[in-house]
């Protein structure tokens, strides 16, 4: 195999695989998604016996991010949407912007906070989120790539 070349079976599966691991492991914050692109390159090397480029890693990351973010996307819609939890997702964000220093108290932060469970705040929140997640996960998978790759002994 050419060394910019991907076996695109091998891609889906590793991507998908390493997405739904991803759901789970994404409790842990920021290192979580970037551990989702490692595994991503883990799991096609595993397969495929094959070291990608880094360039390759980071596609492959990226496209795991995607997957573990649909599934964290559908999960927290149908959450919010189908188990009216949306004031608790409202006092979850009231009391982190209280521990960060914010004045949660202020009318036009709460304003801010009631339009983020709009359809149309949802959306603009989960595109952000969405690039956030690829750009974490496809940094995950690029550094993956690296440090699989095998590394020239000298005799």
């Amino acid at each position: 195999m050419a060394g910019s070349a991907m076996n695109r079976g091998i891609a889906v599966r590793a991507a998908l695989k390493a997405g739904v691991l991803g759901v789970f492991i994404g409790m842990i914050p920021l290192l979580g998604i970037v551990l989702t692109g490692a595994m991503a390159v883990y799991f096609y090397r595993r397969e495929s016996r094959f070291v990608l480029p880094a360039a390759l890693g980071a596609r492959l990351g990226g496209a795991a991010g995607v997957v573990a973010f649909a599934i964290n996307a559908l999960l927290i819609t149908i959450r919010i949407f189908v188990f009216h939890a949306q004031q608790e997702y409202i006092d979850l964000l009231t009391r982190f912007a209280h521990t960060v220093g914010a004045n949660a108290a202020d009318p036009d932060f709460q304003a801010t906070i009631h339009n983020l469970f709009t359809p149309s705040g949802l959306a603009i929140t989960f595109l952000f989120g969405m690039i956030f997640t690829v750009a974490l996960s496809s940094v995950g998978g690029a550094l993956a790539s690296l440090f699989m790759r095998p590394r020239n002994t000298r005799v």
